[in-house]
């Protein structure tokens, strides 16, 4: 748990320039390929950096909430599972999955927002190759100056997360959103 809070005590926006200097030609990654006897892969400015950096950055705001809400969960259920014959992985889909299904919620809800909405990890870590909602967003505002479309286009991002945050609630219509509060 340690190494998953570690980085988020850093500002965002490090952590991404963070991924960069991992991620570039002359990176950790490239000079520990070259070490191997393997030749130099160009990551940055691909849809692979922007997939690693959204994961790095979001991924604790998933694994928190499934980390609580297994940490509560009654593990007698389990070892009944057990007993009554269920395999390792019948007592994974039918018994583990149902319980954390709130913790799932929670940070599908805590993820989904920001990670639809980024602009900054594609913009630093795929030099404006992979164009997301977030970058169009910012074009309409910065770079265009059109307020109006760039408006109209977050007013429907918000009435599809809106929307997406209802279709949760009925997988977890108790609203116990992962146990966390």
């Amino acid at each position: 748990v340690v190494l998953i809070l570690l980085p988020m005590w850093m500002n965002f926006l490090l952590r991404t320039y963070a991924m960069m200097t991992l991620l570039e030609n002359n990176g950790v990654i490239n000079t520990m390929l070259e070490a191997l006897g393997f030749g130099k892969v160009q990551i940055i400015g691909t849809e692979g950096a922007v997939v690693l950096g959204m994961v790095y950055n979001y991924l604790p705001f998933m694994i928190l909430p499934i980390h609580t809400t297994l940490k509560k969960m009654d593990y007698s259920v389990i070892e009944a599972a057990q007993d009554l014959g269920a395999s390792p992985m019948r007592v994974m889909t039918k018994v583990v999955m149902p319980m954390s299904i709130p913790g799932i919620v929670s940070g599908v809800t805590m993820v989904f927002m920001p990670a639809v909405t980024t602009f900054a990890i594609s913009r630093l870590l795929s030099s404006g190759m992979v164009y997301l909602v977030g970058d169009m967003i910012e074009d309409y505002f910065i770079t265009m100056n059109n307020r109006h479309v760039g408006s109209s286009i977050s007013l429907v991002m918000m009435v599809l997360i809106i929307l997406s945050i209802g279709l949760l609630r009925k997988v977890d219509p108790d609203n116990q959103g992962g146990g966390l509060w």
